[in-house]
């Protein structure tokens, strides 16, 4: 079986061609800001100087953390993420590769925004963009862009947040609300507001407070948790985007229900969701 694991990435990413770009899930109360562009002759560029173009890059000025690169399109970078596929960061480097011989590029730098370096090249602002949008990114430049200007923030994931919303406590930022619906459409459909930390596990957190997500009497059978049996499926109609990827084995054990089926012991939620819970399913999902 095939699991998420807590890191996934990008083996050392050079050329990418052929990704499928999925919606953007951008991280809720980010600000987007913007700047006077820059440009260098040099490849490794930090600064540029094109004042005469204002358009929505990030202010450099904004935070000390936050720098500009010049780099070749093939950069030599290993790209990941956690288990909310967004807020991407380098993973690792290629030794020998342009971003680690530019001597300012490190491992946790957090991807911010990408520029194709080209006479109309827009800025792309990637902070708190899932890992598809950002591959979709790099996947879309034109042929003839050879270089990208990329804007990194030194810290992780947790301060970059901070430094966006400006909340230095943090203590409110990573709780959501997951509303829970059961019996949906019948005379006794209830409606309950749970809050949880973001990235809780949708299935344990149900179970925790009362809440079944087995249909009939595999409530009874079930693997408690260890994706085996398939069968705590519930629907997440809103808020789908804040939620983990599908992992290959989940989206072949529910490829007959709609997209927004999940399996609740491997689906985690990183922004407030809405879920079904015992939404109807067809006999044979309980006989393959």
């Amino acid at each position: 079986m095939i699991f998420p694991t807590t890191v996934f990435c990008l083996a050392l990413f050079s050329f990418v061609e052929g990704f499928q770009l999925l919606p953007r899930q951008q991280a809720a109360g980010l600000a987007k800001v913007g700047s006077t562009p820059s440009r260098s002759t040099r490849l490794f560029s930090s600064d540029a100087d094109e004042s005469e173009k204002k358009d929505d890059r990030i202010d450099l000025s904004l935070d000390d953390r936050l720098y500009r690169m010049r780099l070749p399109r093939a950069p030599g970078i290993e790209w990941g993420t956690d288990l909310s596929f967004s807020f991407v960061y380098v993973r690792d480097l290629d030794p020998v590769g342009p971003a680690s011989m530019s001597g300012k590029v490190s491992k946790g730098d957090q991807l911010c925004e990408l520029i194709p370096v080209e006479s109309e090249g827009k800025p792309l602002n990637l902070l708190g963009a899932s890992f598809d949008n950002v591959m979709g990114a790099f996947a879309g430049l034109g042929k003839t862009v050879t270089e990208v200007d990329l804007v990194f923030f030194k810290g992780t994931k947790d301060e970059l947040k901070e430094a966006c919303t400006g909340d230095e406590s943090g203590a409110n930022s990573d709780i959501i609300t997951v509303t829970v619906v059961q019996n949906k459409g019948a005379e006794d459909e209830s409606v309950v507001e749970l809050q949880a930390k973001a990235g809780v596990n949708i299935r344990q957190l149900l179970v925790d407070n009362g809440i079944n997500v087995y249909q009939s009497v595999t409530r009874f059978t079930n693997c408690k948790g260890k994706q085996l049996c398939g069968t705590c499926i519930v629907n997440v109609p809103n808020g789908l985007e804040s939620t983990n990827w599908k992992s290959m084995d989940e989206a072949s054990t529910l490829r007959d229900n709609p997209d927004s089926y999940r399996l609740s012991c491997i689906s985690f939620a990183y922004g407030d969701v809405t879920v079904e819970t015992l939404p109807p399913v067809e006999k044979y999902q309980w006989t393959r």
